[in-house]
Order: structure tokens, then C-alpha cells, then sequence
């Protein structure tokens, strides 16, 4: 049953169900006039430094009318650069007070805030782009793709290498054959050694909050916790609370174009084969996961092999080559397609010798303009085709399915998952990381 609310009482209140979803607006629906192609959008961003600045770079030919952000420290710069946008620190005041001037919203936050940021942008007719991965929860990546079709915005998720016509192109050497009857297929990423803290437990000490960050915010949904620098900037991915792990920041790159060229959809079951350890506040400091994807249209089952700090697969794979630290290897009964770093651009087929003339096949995937994520994207929001890595029929189920290996490190269970239902019999204990309870506070 969906509950209806005023506009108003969404966004001051979050709005927020109890099960972690945003409750459908009822009312006023103030979508942005629709713009030539000429016309410059009015954008606000939520998440001004980090990532969040490099895609402010990316669109700041558009109108920034306002910028948003819990971190005055991080957010200085853009502040300085954009002196006529309007500053936030609550993306709910921002909406609230400049639903009528926003066209569309970036949002580049911590994954625990991606939804209930983006939800309310898209129930205000608002076009998104966020950064990967989707969301937090399963639950969460469903409702995403759901509000992005009743609303009919342009959406993208932040999967910039997908944008890349040689990425594209190994979409369709994969559809075409080449590669035989393909069974399994490896992805891989040396973080998060090196990048952020994994398998580490809670820190004990009391840290002041710096000057500048408002923490109550930062935290958002997520449950109350007090300060410390191990959690931001940055260092939020591994800590189970905030972030998805390298399956959330790396497995979303990594296993994207291939992910598209073989449409696997939704995992049947996923389990782990080995970890340095489980902790109950921070994803392990590596990880081998094993995916079971069911047979689909015209190709037969398929395995996917998951290795993450620094972990990789055997380099017999590719011929005995060096394997990359990130990439993903597609293997086929007559060749094998090899994805170098996480771009997915840079791919071959092996044995190379086979395949030295090989002529890529036509192109049936659109390109994107000037193999730019964003412009793609700000092509759309001015009613142009749909992007390709929208949230409807792309991030939200690559997103499911890297989620669904994180229920398996968060239980320390085999987790046979039932797409259909949104659950995963015979462990109960999945349930809360499917559909979030949020924060007191954060609730309607």
C-alpha cells in the first residue's frame, strides 16, 4: 500500500518509511520544463568535493544554481568557484526551497545516502545522475528504478567507462558469438588495499568533529555512531554501515560491460570461497566469491568468480599472461575475452593469434556524445534517448547483484536468492540488509 503525503511534510519530515524506502509524494509534481537542445539545464549538486567535484567539473557548463554539501571543508572549493549558486548543507531545505528552479540533481554522497537523496529529487520530477553504486540496500535499488520509470527522468548512474566506445563495441563482440557458449566469467579489483580500511574493527577513542562538518547529517540514515576520522573523508566504503565494500565501488566497474554483454540479470545464489575474516563493522580485507546465474534467452548457466583485495584469478585464464589489478576475464567455449583495468575499454580476445585481423562486429549499441557519461546523460535531460547505464535497466540490477554477494560477507552464509520475492530463504538474518530500517529521525 503506498501512503501519500504533501510535498512539504516528504521533505522537512525525510519522508522516509520505516522499511528504509521514500514514501511516494502526493500533490504538486514539479517537473522541469522540458529544454532544447540549445538551452542550458539548471543542475544542483549534492556532494561538492571528492568524485562529486570531478562530475561538477564534468557539468559546469550547465547553470549550477545550487550546491549542497555536510562538509564545508570539502565543499570550499566549488563554494569559491560557483558564488551565485545557492548553498545548502540539508539536501531537504535545498529541494524544498528551490524545487521550481532545479532541473536535475548530482549526487555523488556516500552509497548510504545515494536513495534517499536521489528518491526525493525523482519524486520531484527531477532528473539524476549518482554516483555507483545505486544504493545502500536492495530494496532501496528497486525503488530507484521504479520512481525512475513512473516519473519519466533521465537518469545514469556513475559507470563513466561505460561511455567509451571501445566499451561499447565489447558489448557486441560478446553478443555476437565469438566467444562460443560462455560459462564463467572473472572479475576482480586490488581494493581495498591500499585505499581504505577493511576487516578492522569499531575505533574506541573519541575524536572532536572537525569545524565545518555537520556529522548528524553526514550520517544520515545510517545508524548514530560518534565521529571519527577513520570513517570520512573517503575512508566510509569498507565500514558496513555506510558503504558496499570493492564489490560496491570496484565490482560495479569492473564487471559492467560484460555484465551487458551476456545479460545475466539477477543471481540465483551467491557464497563465499574464502575471506581474510569476517568483521561485524567492515567487509573483509580480501574476498573470493562465487555467483550462480541461471540459463537466459539463448545462452546456458553461468558462473561468476569474484576476487577483491588484490586476489586474482589464475593467469592460465589468459594464456599465462600477467593478470591486470583490475579487470574481467569472460571465458567462452571457442575464445576468451579479456577486460584490462576498469574502464572495460581496453579489452582482447585470446588466443591473440586467432584473433589478430578480427574485425569488431557493427555497431547495434548507441554511442554516447563525445564519450562523455554526463553529456549522455544532459542529452537526455533534454529529451534525448535514455542513457545506457540508467537506472531502470542497468544500475539498479548490476547493483542488485553486487549486493546480493555483500549479504553473503555480511551473514557469512550461502545466499540463494529469490529475485521474485526480494529474499533470501533460509537466512533471516539477510533481511535487514535487503530493506534498511532507518535512522529515528529519518522515518515518517
Amino acid at each position: 500500500m503506498t501512503q501519500k503525503i504533501s510535498r512539504r511534510a516528504m521533505l522537512r519530515g525525510a519522508g522516509l518509511a520505516a522499511a528504509g524506502l521514500w514514501i511516494a509524494a502526493g500533490g504538486e509534481d514539479s517537473r522541469g520544463e522540458s529544454r532544447s537542445p540549445g538551452e542550458k539545464l539548471n543542475l544542483a549538486i549534492v556532494g561538492c568535493g571528492g568524485q562529486g567535484g570531478e562530475n561538477l567539473n564534468q557539468v559546469a557548463g550547465e547553470n549550477v544554481v545550487a550546491l549542497c554539501d555536510v562538509d564545508l571543508r570539502s565543499a570550499a572549493r566549488a563554494f569559491e568557484r560557483f558564488p551565485k549558486a545557492r548553498k545548502f548543507r540539508d539536501f531537504r531545505k535545498m529541494l524544498d526551497a528551490m524545487h521550481r528552479q532545479i532541473d536535475a540533481v548530482v549526487v555523488s554522497t556516500p552509497d548510504h545516502m545515494h536513495a534517499p537523496i536521489s528518491l526525493a529529487a525523482m519524486q520531484l520530477g527531477k532528473h539524476v545522475y549518482c554516483e555507483k553504486p545505486l544504493t545502500w540496500g536492495i530494496a532501496e535499488a528497486r525503488q530507484m528504478a521504479q520512481t525512475a520509470e513512473q516519473k519519466k527522468v533521465a537518469t545514469q548512474m556513475g559507470t563513466q567507462g561505460m561511455a567509451e566506445d571501445r566499451s561499447r563495441a565489447g558489448i557486441e563482440v560478446i553478443r555476437s558469438g565469438v566467444l562460443g557458449e560462455v560459462t564463467e566469467m572473472h572479475v576482480w579489483t586490488d581494493r581495498a588495499a591500499g585505499w581504505w580500511p577493511q576487516g578492522v574493527d569499531r575505533p574506541r577513542e573519541t575524536v572532536a568533529v572537525p569545524e565545518g562538518l555537520d556529522w548528524d547529517l553526514w550520517l544520515g540514515v545510517a545508524p548514530q555512531r560518534p565521529y571519527h576520522p577513520a570513517y570520512c573523508p573517503f575512508k566510509w566504503r569498507g565500514w558496513k554501515d555506510f558503504g558496499t565494500g570493492p564489490l560496491g565501488d570496484m565490482g560495479i566497474h569492473n564487471a559492467a560491460m560484460p555484465y551487458l554483454g551476456l545479460e545475466l540479470g539477477l543471481p540465483k545464489a551467491a557464497e563465499i570461497l574464502a575471506t581474510s575474516g569476517l568483521k561485524d563493522e567492515t567487509f573483509p580485507a580480501w574476498a573470493t566469491l562465487r555467483y550462480e546465474f541461471p540459463a537466459r534467452g539463448g545462452r546456458g548457466p553461468v558462473t561468476l568468480y569474484w576476487y577483491d583485495g588484490g586476489k586474482r584469478p589464475p593467469a592460465a585464464l589468459i594464456g599465462g599472461r600477467e593478470v591486470a589489478k583490475n579487470g574481467a576475464i569472460v571465458v567462452g567455449t571457442k575464445a576468451t575475452l579479456y577486460s584490462i583495468e576498469w574502464t572495460g575499454g581496453d579489452w582482447h580476445l585470446l588466443p591473440e593469434g586467432k584473433f589478430r585481423d578480427y574485425q569488431s562486429p557493427p555497431p547495434t549499441v548507441p554511442r554516447a556524445p563525445q564519450q562523455s557519461h554526463h553529456q549522455e546523460w544532459l542529452r537526455a535531460c533534454r529529451g534525448g534517448p535514455p542513457p545506457l547505464c540508467n537506472f531502470a535497466t542497468f544500475a539498479a540490477p548490476l547493483t542488485e547483484t553486487m549486493l546480493v554477494g555483500n549479504l553473503a560477507l555480511r551473514t557469512g552464509r550461502r545466499i540463494e536468492w529469490d529475485a521474485q520475492s526480494m529474499r533470501a530463504p533460509g537466512c533471516p538474518e539477510a533481511d535487514r540488509f535487503i530493506r534498511r530500517q532507518y535512522r529515528k529521525g529519518w522515518q515518517h
